[in-house]
């Protein structure tokens, strides 16, 4: 499913009319009936609701609930933060028929307004339908007054297209936003609802078909939700004649003294999803914790300075690397002047695909060249905002426009991890997870991943699919992790051990359909 932003909702909007002969007032009649459907959901008894309507189409929208509401016996109170006269004209349209209906709205210059819209923990349910997609600028006034009512009220509160103060496109907040239970959506989704404070304002979301032709629905954005089919049809296949060097043999190159067990969660990853050999590089101390925890893997000792590789024996491995099909580079490494030397000499002759993680990451950001060769770069936050020199607010502000501007910048494919990973490569739209969940907020989630993510390169996937793939498969064992463990509390081990549970569920469901 395609992602859709503010400029994209509003060319969907002019050829649905223009090309298609769809009139707004019939798409706001459309959008009304989906958000009724929902206010029924959450009050199937009935009861009384409060709806807040603004002056333009996501105003309109508000009418028509309100209208359909005061039809099918529920009581309704309407309240506009905008007077009649300001009302656009499709907005006054639908006033008109609601009015007619026996539904009466309370403007903002109404002496009654203030006094209702201070008394909003008496209502069963609150819609708010006062700003949409285009909301613009910090907000003030009846707008600004509305939405802290809504917030301060205390009661459950379903947003029409957007909660009312959130940036569509970077999901930000102008000043105060709705904070909503659940949120009704038309056409696709937008960017809001995977980054900033949107992701968390929207609450419980769905997208809502209100009759956009399926032509403009299916037209290319600059992003998309990924999916379990689309999932399901990259991962790679197990072949009944094959053995163990067929199926990619990924080398790790990871670990310090002091942050031994990032390498073994790395190459547990990759066993458990499915690389047919790793091996992993590292000093002494990693190799012992490697060997513990995964005793299938073979091990490449590297001279150690300082509790860190020595840049004095790496030649080693770009002088083999014809052995791999894949390679990770980067948890645990430390960025200490030897690993950067390090891995500034591997890099300049590696051609091998390969992850780019964690402390190589960090080496990157202190000058360290790129390889020269296909390769995911899969920074958290923190790492990218040293990447392009940001702070962490800055790169989580618009995550979308942050991953861009890291292709543009790197010419790799690149994952950003967090709530909602993104993908980007060059020439390709982004690629937005739907899988995962806040347990995975644990220490080694990122090494359990870039081991998968490298199995997955070794198995010849190209580095934009595979990295999509990677965050979609590593999300579902992570969900699996919290609906078998609990929600908070289970480890990466417990991520890594789900991978081949979820690759199965996964492709068995996809193969059902």
């Amino acid at each position: 499913m395609w992602i859709a932003d503010t400029n994209r909702c509003r060319e969907i909007d002019h050829r649905a009319t223009e090309e298609f002969g769809m009139p707004a007032m019939v798409l706001m009649e459309r959008a009304g009936l989906a958000v009724f459907d929902a206010v029924r959901q959450m009050l199937p008894e009935g009861g009384r609701i409060a709806v807040l309507c603004g002056r333009g189409n996501n105003g309109g929208d508000g009418f028509v609930l309100a209208r359909l509401a005061q039809e099918h016996g529920l009581g309704v109170d309407c309240l506009v933060t905008a007077t009649e006269g300001e009302l656009r004209e499709e907005c006054r349209q639908q006033m008109l028929q609601a009015r007619a209906q026996g539904v009466h709205p309370i403007f903002c210059d109404d002496a009654r307004w203030t006094r209702r819209i201070d008394c909003l923990t008496g209502y069963d349910l609150v819609v708010d339908a006062v700003l949409g997609i285009g909301a613009a600028g910090e907000l003030r006034g009846h707008v600004a007054h509305a939405i802290h009512a809504m917030n301060r009220s205390g009661t459950p509160v379903i947003s029409v297209d957007v909660p009312s103060g959130i940036h569509t496109d970077t999901g930000s907040d102008l000043g105060e936003s709705v904070w909503a239970l659940r949120t009704i959506t038309f056409g696709l989704p937008k960017p809001y609802l995977f980054q900033g404070i949107g992701l968390e304002h929207a609450g419980y979301w769905s997208v809502a078909d209100i009759g956009f032709p399926s032509q403009l629905l299916h037209e290319p954005t600059g992003a998309k939700l990924i999916d379990a089919a689309w999932v399901a049809g990259l991962v790679p296949e197990r072949l009944k004649a094959s053995h163990k060097g067929s199926n990619g043999h990924v080398l790790i190159v990871a670990g310090s003294r002091s942050m031994r067990g990032a390498a073994a969660l790395a190459a547990v990853g990759a066993l458990r999803s499915g690389a047919g050999m790793v091996t992993v590089a590292g000093v002494e101390p990693v190799l012992q914790a490697v060997i513990q925890h995964a005793p299938e893997c073979t091990l490449i000792p590297l001279d150690e300075r300082d509790g860190v590789i020595d840049p004095a024996g790496i030649d080693l491995l770009a002088a083999n690397q014809h052995r791999f099909t894949s390679a990770l580079f980067g948890p645990g490494l430390t960025h200490e002047a030897p690993v950067l030397d390090a891995l500034a000499r591997v890099w300049s002759r590696w051609e091998t695909p390969c992850v780019i993680d964690a402390d190589a990451l960090n080496a990157v950001a202190h000058g360290v060249a790129l390889p020269p060769c296909e390769a995911v770069l899969t920074p958290h936050p923190g790492e990218m905002g040293r990447l392009l020199q940001r702070t962490v607010a800055e790169v989580q502000a618009d995550r979308f426009a942050t991953v861009r501007d890291s292709v543009e910048r790197f010419g790799k494919a690149v994952l950003l991890k967090g709530p909602h990973s993104i993908v980007g490569a060059p020439h390709e739209p982004l690629l937005v997870n739907t899988t995962g969940n806040p347990g995975m907020a644990s220490a080694g989630m990122g090494d359990v991943l870039g081991g998968l993510l490298a199995a997955l390169l070794g198995q010849e996937l190209p580095p934009y699919e595979a990295a999509g793939v990677a965050m979609f498969w590593h999300g579902r064992a992570g969900d699996h992790s919290a609906q078998t463990e609990g929600p908070v509390g289970f480890t990466a081990r417990d991520v890594a051990r789900n991978l081949p549970l979820a690759r199965a569920k996964l492709c068995a469901t996809c193969s059902e359909d």
